[in-house]
C-alpha cells in the first residue's frame, strides 16, 4: 500500500501555481481539503507562462499539449469540464517534419490518414511498419499508464506486479531507437518516432523503449492547442480552484517554512506568514530542498537533461510551408544527442522545433502578423556553456540560429522580425531550474520510477513534492499526474467524481484576457 501522511491535512498550502501545483489544488479541493496557494510571479503559470510584447502574446513555457483527459481529472475534481473552460484545438497535422534532403512528412494522429502519408513518403513496407509500431505504442501506453505514469512508489519492489512482466514482454525494457526500428526502415522516419527522447533527456539508441510511451502521446493520442494560447490552460485550472474555494495569494515568493520537530506548521513569505496542516512544495527541487533544509542523499549525483534555447520571434510575415508545429531535421542526428548529452557542445547541425501558434490562433499577434518561437536544444549548464558564458554567447547563438534558418527556406527571417525575447540557460538558471535546464533531471534508468526523486521527503512528515523533477516525470501530463499523486498523498487517493457543475458560457476562460507580463 501507498505511504500517506499521518495527521491532521485539513488546511494545505500549495506552493507555485504552475500546472502541478493547480492540479494538486483541484484534486485537494475535491477531496474536501482547504486550499492556499501562494505563487511568486503576479499570474499562474509557472513555466507555462505569459508574455506580453508589442501586441504579441507569446507563451513562454511548453508549446505541445497532448492527453487532455488528464487535465481534464483535475476539473473534474470539483465538477468541473475542461471543455467548458478551455476551447481545444486539435491539430492536423500534429506535426510537420521537414528534412535535410528536401522531404516533408505531416504527422497524423489518425490512423488511415497517417498510413496514407507513411506510404507516399516511404512506400508500403513502411506503412505496414507504421501500423505495427502504432499498435505497440498502444499497447505500452495501456501497459505503464495505471501502474507506472498514475502511480506513487515508496520501494522497487512495487514494480514487482504482473504489469512489470507485460511491460517486459512488450520489449519496454530494450532499446528505444532499436524497437522503432524494427517497425520502420526508413531512418527520416525513424526520427519522427524518437526525437521525444530529448523530452527524457538520454540519446534514443539508449533511452528505454518505455519512454517511447512519449511518442504515443505526440503521434497518435492527438495535440492540441488551447484557443488564447497555452497559459489558458494554467489560467482556466487557477480560475477553476478559485471558484471552488481556494484561496490565491500572487507575486508572494516564499523565503521559508517554520517546522515543529518533522511537521511544517507554516508558510512564510515576507508579507504574511500562513499556518497549514500540510504543503505541496512544486519549485525545482534545490529550491524545494533548500526550503525544506534537507537533500535526500543518492548513491550517484542526479543528471540533467539538456536545456534549450528560445526564440520568441513576433514578426511582419510567415512562412506557408511552417504548420502550427515544424520539426527542421539536419543531416546529423546521433552526433547532435552526443554533443547535447554528452560533449556538452552546441548543435554542429541543429534539429529545431518551430512553433506557429498564430497559424491556429491569429489573436495571439497584431492584425497582419505572426508569432514564431524556435526552439534549440542545447546542453545544460553542468556539462556545456555555464549561465556566466550565455549572455556573450547568446546574441552570436541567435544570429547563427537565423542564418540556419534562412538557408532551409524561412528567407528573411531575421529582417521579419518586429518583437523578439531571447530565452537561454542563463534565463532558466535565473528561474531557479537546477542546470540551467527547463526539462530537470533526466529519465535515465536510475532516475526513472522508484529510482526517481521521490515526492516524500525522510525527515519531514506532511510535505510532499510535484513537478518535472519528482515522479512521474517530465512534460505537461506528467506534471499535471504529479500533482494528483502528490493530493493523493495527502488525501489517501481520489473520490467518486462529482457531476459538472452548471457554468455560464461567460464564465470560458479567453486566454486573449490574460496581459501579465513574465519577467
Amino acid at each position: 500500500m501507498t505511504r500517506t501522511l499521518t495527521g491532521p491535512t485539513d488546511h494545505v498550502v500549495v506552493v507555485g501555481a504552475g500546472l502541478a501545483g493547480l492540479s494538486a489544488a483541484l484534486h485537494l479541493l475535491g477531496a474536501g481539503r482547504r486550499v492556499t496557494v501562494v505563487e511568486r510571479d503576479p499570474h499562474p503559470g509557472g513555466r507555462a507562462g505569459r508574455l506580453a510584447l508589442g501586441g504579441y502574446l507569446i507563451d513562454t513555457g511548453p508549446t505541445v499539449l497532448t492527453m487532455p483527459d488528464i487535465a481534464d481529472e483535475a476539473f473534474a475534481a470539483v465538477g468541473e469540464s475542461l471543455r467548458d473552460r478551455v476551447d481545444l484545438i486539435a491539430l492536423h497535422p500534429a506535426y510537420r517534419a521537414r528534412f535535410a534532403d528536401g522531404s516533408t512528412l505531416d504527422v497524423h494522429t489518425d490512423a488511415e490518414a497517417m498510413e496514407a502519408e507513411v506510404e507516399r513518403f516511404a512506400g508500403g513496407a513502411d506503412a505496414a511498419g507504421y501500423r505495427r509500431l502504432r499498435h505497440w505504442l498502444g499497447q505500452l501506453y495501456r501497459a505503464e499508464r495505471g501502474r507506472f505514469l498514475d502511480a506513487d512508489f515508496d520501494s522497487p519492489l512495487q514494480l514487482l506486479t504482473p504489469d512489470l512482466a507485460r511491460l517486459a514482454a512488450l520489449g519496454g525494457f530494450g532499446r528505444w531507437e532499436a524497437r522503432v526500428a524494427r517497425h520502420l526502415r526508413d531512418e527520416r522516419l525513424r526520427r519522427v518516432f524518437s526525437f521525444q527522447a530529448l523530452y527524457a533527456g538520454v540519446p534514443p539508441e539508449r533511452a528505454l523503449a518505455a519512454y517511447a510511451v512519449i511518442a504515443y502521446m505526440d503521434t497518435v493520442a492527438g495535440v492540441y492547442f488551447p484557443r488564447g494560447g497555452m497559459h489558458a490552460l494554467p489560467r482556466a485550472m487557477a480560475d477553476a480552484a478559485a471558484a471552488a474555494g481556494a484561496e490565491f495569494h500572487y507575486g508572494r515568493p516564499v523565503t521559508r517554512l517554520e517546522r515543529t520537530g518533522e511537521r511544517v506548521t507554516a508558510v512564510v513569505t515576507e508579507e504574511r506568514r500562513i499556518a497549514c496542516d500540510a504543503v505541496v512544495l512544486t519549485p525545482d527541487l534545490p529550491v524545494t530542498y533548500r526550503l525544506l533544509g534537507r537533500t535526500p542523499r543518492r548513491p550517484a549525483r542526479l543528471g540533467h537533461a539538456p536545456s534549450a534555447v528560445v526564440l520568441h520571434a513576433g514578426c511582419d510575415r510567415t512562412w506557408p510551408e511552417l504548420a502550427h508545429h515544424t520539426l527542421s531535421f539536419g543531416r546529423a542526428w546521433r552526433r547532435t544527442f552526443r554533443e547535447l548529452t554528452r560533449t556538452g557542445e552546441l548543435m554542429s547541425d541543429p534539429s529545431l522545433l518551430i512553433t506557429r501558434p498564430t497559424a491556429t490562433d491569429p489573436a495571439l499577434a497584431p492584425p497582419g502578423r505572426h508569432l514564431h518561437y524556435v526552439l534549440a536544444p542545447c546542453p545544460n549548464t553542468d556539462i556545456g556553456p555555464g549561465a556566466a558564458d550565455w549572455p556573450g554567447l547568446a546574441p552570436r547563438y541567435r544570429d547563427s540560429l537565423l542564418r540556419e534558418l534562412d538557408r532551409r527556406g524561412l528567407t528573411g527571417i531575421a529582417s521579419a522580425i518586429e518583437e523578439e525575447c531571447l530565452v537561454t540557460p542563463a534565463d532558466w538558471t535565473g528561474q531557479g531550474h537546477a542546470a540551467g535546464t527547463p526539462f530537470s533531471v533526466a529519465h535515465t534508468f536510475a532516475q526513472t520510477g522508484p529510482f526517481r526523486p521521490r515526492n516524500l521527503v525522510r525527515g519531514t512528515a506532511n510535505a510532499v513534492l510535484a513537478g518535472c523533477g519528482t515522479t512521474p516525470g517530465v512534460g505537461v501530463p506528467p506534471v499535471l499526474l504529479s500533482g494528483k499523486l502528490a493530493a493523493a498523498r495527502i488525501t489517501g487517493g481520489p473520490r467518486p467524481r462529482p457531476r459538472p457543475r452548471p457554468r455560464a458560457a461567460s464564465a470560458r476562460t479567453d486566454g486573449r484576457l490574460e496581459q501579465g507580463v513574465r519577467p
